[in-house]
């Protein structure tokens, strides 16, 4: 509702009495038309001065924002400079890390590379000395063998010549290089064989005891067979007549019976002759030595003596164990270990070592 329209509906002012005047027609409708375009004028100045008002508050309203949005625009732009300012900073504190970093990655390759040229070194060293401590071995290994065949070859002394083998057989299996594990086959297979023989070495021992035994057996007497178990009449007319008279048969017996010395010396002699022919390798000349002083030994020497029987009974063991044997060829393993120490001295010579460098600096 407008101010026009608030006019129309007020009650009229009251007018003083006046003489009559006869009234002409009423003419309302231009003096309304005036309020109602009055009250449309205020109206739309008050609209218009709303709208003024609302503006103004509206600009002070955008005016604040924006003050606000330019204060906030400068927070941030303070903000984005200081974050700038830190990622320069940053960025400068990466490069001095990258900096360090590369300077530590080139000092830690050059120790690496030092530790490695170190390690090298080393291991040189080490390959000298593990080389000079197999040759120490190989040599003693080599000396041993030949001086088991020398033994063998010389003096057909088969144990000792075993015993050779198995000292080297111990010196090559201390050698850390395993190529020369063929040469200890070789070496096993020989001292199989001359341990095969050793039974022939044992009884020239046996023979050397006997020779020893030989000098305090006692010899046969020839009377004491003779005499009955109980004693006769003619046993007492012989030992009485025995004191006067002494008769001795000789029946044909050696000169050795009579002479105990030189039974010995024989009988001795016979075992000798057979102990040469084993050191000889001569088995046949063995055996038939060893049969003859078998022989003297029963016809000579008193049966009934222990030492006789334990004499006896060792006699008839060597000539039942001494048999024909094939002799063993050594020097295989030998020829065998020179041919691998060649083969790896050609090597030694021809390997060139590559010379060491290092590529690190110092920080």
């Amino acid at each position: 509702m407008n101010q026009d329209d608030l006019a129309s509906d007020r009650p009229a002012a009251p007018v003083p009495a006046a003489a009559p005047v006869p009234r002409p027609a009423p003419a309302p409708a231009p003096r309304r038309g005036g309020t109602l375009a009055l009250a449309l004028l205020i109206a739309l100045l008050a609209l218009g001065l709303a709208a003024y008002v609302a503006w103004r508050q509206w600009q002070q309203m955008q005016g604040a924002a924006g003050d606000q949005l330019d204060q906030r625009v400068g927070q941030l732009e303070e903000t984005l400079t200081t974050l700038g300012d830190e990622r320069s900073s940053l960025r400068q504190r990466l490069g001095d890390a990258e900096q360090v970093n590369r300077s530590l990655r080139e000092e830690l390759l050059g120790q690496s590379e030092r530790v490695r040229n170190l390690e090298d070194a080393v291991a040189k060293l080490s390959e000298k000395s593990l080389s000079g401590h197999d040759a120490m071995l190989l040599d003693e290994t080599e000396t041993l063998l030949r001086m088991g065949q020398q033994r063998y070859v010389l003096f057909h002394d088969a144990q000792g010549a075993a015993a050779a083998y198995g000292l080297a057989d111990q010196a090559l299996a201390a050698v850390n290089d395993g190529a020369f594990s063929g040469v200890r086959q070789s070496i096993a297979a020989e001292r199989e064989a001359l341990e095969q023989s050793v039974p022939r070495t044992r009884a020239v021992e046996t023979l050397q005891q006997l020779r020893t035994a030989v000098g305090t057996l006692p010899l046969k007497r020839e009377d004491a067979a003779a005499q009955p178990a109980s004693p006769g009449a003619w046993s007492r007319i012989r030992h009485a007549l025995g004191s006067v008279v002494n008769v001795q048969r000789d029946n044909g017996a050696p000169l050795a019976v009579a002479d105990a010395r030189l039974a010995r010396e024989l009988t001795a002699l016979d075992l000798a002759q057979a102990q040469a022919a084993l050191l000889a390798a001569d088995v046949d000349a063995a055996h038939a030595a060893i049969l003859r002083a078998q022989a003297s030994v029963a016809a000579q020497f008193d049966a009934a003596d222990p030492g006789v029987t334990h004499v006896k009974a060792q006699l008839e063991t060597l000539a039942g164990n001494l048999k024909p044997a094939t002799p063993v060829q050594l020097g295989a393993a030998l020829a065998e270990l020179r041919n691998l120490r060649a083969v790896h001295a050609l090597k030694a010579v021809d390997a060139t070592p590559a010379p060491a460098t290092s590529t690190g600096r110092r920080p």
